[in-house]
């Protein structure tokens, strides 16, 4: 069974719930395409929404980016973040919501576990943007929610075909579908207009070397997923670990010594991801 791919493609397009702040969120993006906005006129919007500029300072100052307690405000947030990354925040507060309210526990939870292994890695290895990179591990699955929401009945089936055939998500809806998640997380990026650095980690987690504007932080993010169902934080589909592929792995030049540390960091901080999860009954408040 295949589904028309266009049609799929167009009803991405023509979503309203995604993301669930889209007045906020557009004018925002306008405010970003301008080079003389400055950080003050940013905050002046989102802090209109004080349940919105709530979630976004407790992300920030949780142990999910290192600065517990430091950032105040949303100015100070923006500043210190910079505008893709809150904007990067303000779609997955939004994507947040509506997993939990869907019943996405497991799927919410492993994309907090990569984005916290991812910007393990990031640091671990110096990229200069690590917070960019715990963005796009936030992010990274999103194709999977639009598919489950948009998809209900094949969704199931894709479930079916996974567990069945034991083959990894993706492969399934291949399978079923014609294409997989991340081809619809490249019209979620398109629709929302996310840049290359987060774009590229969202389309091209499973297959990193078709990654050419982001590289570096698709390979962090190919990685990061893989290490995260290793050790089964969360549940993104199926129980598989997918092999890591060598030309991503060279391109991070991670020693065995390095990969030591990395593990043992991710350790530590997917505790706090977990009670990260489980604060405030599940909420972001």
């Amino acid at each position: 069974m295949k589904v028309d791919k266009e049609a799929v493609r167009k009803r991405v397009e023509a979503m309203q719930s995604l993301p669930t702040l889209p007045g906020i969120f557009d004018k925002i993006s306008r405010l970003m395409e301008n080079s003389e906005t400055a950080a003050e006129d940013i905050a002046k919007v989102i802090s209109s929404d004080q349940a919105l500029s709530a979630k976004i300072l407790r992300v920030v100052n949780s142990a999910f980016y290192g600065f517990p307690g430091r950032i105040s405000n949303v100015t100070h947030a923006l500043i210190i973040l910079g505008f893709d990354v809150v904007k990067g925040l303000i779609l997955s507060t939004s994507v947040f919501d509506m997993m939990l309210a869907r019943g996405f526990d497991g799927l919410w939870k492993h994309s907090l576990g990569c984005a916290m292994a991812g910007g393990v890695i990031a640091r671990k290895i110096k990229d200069p943007n690590p917070e960019e990179v715990s963005v796009a591990g936030l992010l990274h699955d999103i194709g999977k929610v639009i598919i489950r929401i948009e998809l209900p009945e094949e969704s199931d089936l894709i479930d079916t075909v996974a567990a069945e055939k034991r083959i990894l998500t993706y492969e399934a809806e291949e399978e079923i579908l014609g294409f997989n998640h991340a081809t619809v997380g490249k019209w979620v990026c398109q629709k929302w207009n996310l840049p290359n650095k987060l774009a590229d980690p969202i389309t091209y987690h499973d297959n990193p070397n078709l990654a050419r504007l982001a590289q570096q932080p698709t390979a962090i993010i190919h990685v990061a997923n893989a290490l995260v169902r290793g050790i089964g934080f969360g549940f993104p589909g199926d129980n598989l670990v997918p092999r890591i592929e060598l030309n991503a792995w060279k391109a991070l030049n991670i020693s065995d010594s390095l990969l030591v540390e990395i593990i043992d960091e991710m350790d530590d901080r997917l505790e706090d991801a977990e009670d990260f999860f489980s604060d405030g009954d599940n909420e972001i408040e």
